[in-house]
């Protein structure tokens, strides 16, 4: 029995294994400064983009004491992956300003007040798309130098394609951390806002896709183009 036991336990790790999750940014320590993630156990991903946790996928708890990181618009913010990226798949990051007078620790991230600061594209041969991201550790982005100061959710998605041709196989690995932004030199406020969820439909063609036999398509995202100063 215990050997069965053994087994099963092995079998269900391995199962696991190849899931991840992004729960650090900078030197901080693990859910420091990222909002702890309802899969911070297990590293399942979201597969409904029609649920609330496709927004931040954060214990229902809120917060779970995540402090707000000091940034300069025009700095590099810098994400760890546990245990890396391992599925092919695209890599995106997103923003939202938290409301006039409410501080990004206290704030869900509701409503129409996203914008996309980053999206990777994979290089195209043959049939089969190539990933910039597959296998990274760590993954970085610039934050807008034209942006308002204030307070913010900065939100990382990964998304693996590896079974996506059907509706709803695409897997969401995301987590959000909150930053203070100073030093911005425009005073930007973004447009082509969407809200999570309402940003993806399951049948988007950059989420219902074979990877592997794409016919030599240029990739197509979900979600808005990349914000730009």
């Amino acid at each position: 029995m215990k050997h069965t036991s053994a087994i099963l336990l092995f079998a269900s790790a391995a199962a696991a294994a190849p899931h991840y999750t992004f729960p650090k940014i900078g030197g901080t320590a693990d859910w420091a400064a990222v909002r702890k993630t309802a899969n911070w156990q297990t590293n399942s991903p979201v597969t409904n983009v029609n649920s609330q946790d496709i927004r931040c996928y954060q214990l229902a708890s809120g917060n779970e004491g995540a402090v707000t990181q000091d940034y300069k618009a025009g700095s590099t913010i810098t994400w760890s992956a546990a245990p890396n990226i391992y599925h092919q798949g695209a890599l995106s990051a997103y923003m939202a300003k938290a409301p006039s007078g409410t501080k990004a620790a206290d704030w869900d991230g509701s409503g129409q007040v996203w914008f996309k600061v980053y999206q990777d594209m994979p290089t195209v041969s043959g049939q089969q798309y190539s990933w910039p991201s597959e296998g990274k550790s760590q993954v970085s982005f610039t934050i807008p130098k034209c942006l308002e100061d204030g307070e913010y959710l900065f939100r990382v998605e990964h998304v693996a394609l590896h079974s996506a041709s059907s509706a709803g196989g695409a897997q969401f690995y995301i987590s959000c951390a909150q930053l203070h932004v100073t030093g911005g030199s425009g005073g930007a406020k973004p447009s082509d806002l969407v809200s999570f969820p309402g940003a993806y439909k399951a049948t988007d063609p950059g989420l219902m896709i074979n990877i592997y036999n794409n016919g030599g398509k240029a990739y197509q995202p979900a979600g808005p183009k990349v914000f730009t100063c």
